[in-house]
């Protein structure tokens, strides 16, 4: 259980990051207690998404990794960005990306930041 909420605040402390650097996504509230439950939750549907639907994406294209040497994981995880921030705009989250370009530097951004807050907060 503490993992699960470590990891989940390293992706809303990953999502701050990528709303603040790219201009194509927002992540708008009136204030900073609202911004911070509504980073929190994009987590936590990003966390969902991930943990359902990425798996059967890359099972599917595993032919096109083989192809790409890898080089599709950052298409994949776009989508994935993309894809929560589509569900957040069913959920009423003040979270939205506008096109690939700003999902695939956002993406980008999202796996840096949480790969590096990972290693600096180590599970032992």
């Amino acid at each position: 259980m503490k993992t699960f909420v470590i990891k989940t605040l390293i992706n809303a402390v990953a999502i701050w990051v990528a709303a603040w650097i790219v201009t194509g996504i927002t992540l708008s509230g009136d204030d900073w207690q609202h911004k911070t439950l509504t980073v929190v939750a994009v987590a936590l549907v990003f966390g969902v998404i991930n943990f359902l639907i990425k798996p059967l994406v890359k099972l599917f294209s595993l032919p096109l990794f083989f192809l790409t040497l890898g080089l599709i994981t950052f298409v994949i995880n776009a989508l994935m960005l993309w894809l929560t921030s589509w569900a957040s705009d069913k959920l009423s989250l003040d979270f939205h990306v506008e096109g690939f370009w700003s999902a695939l530097l956002g993406a980008l951004i999202i796996s840096l930041v949480s790969w590096g807050l990972s290693l600096a907060l180590n599970d032992d």
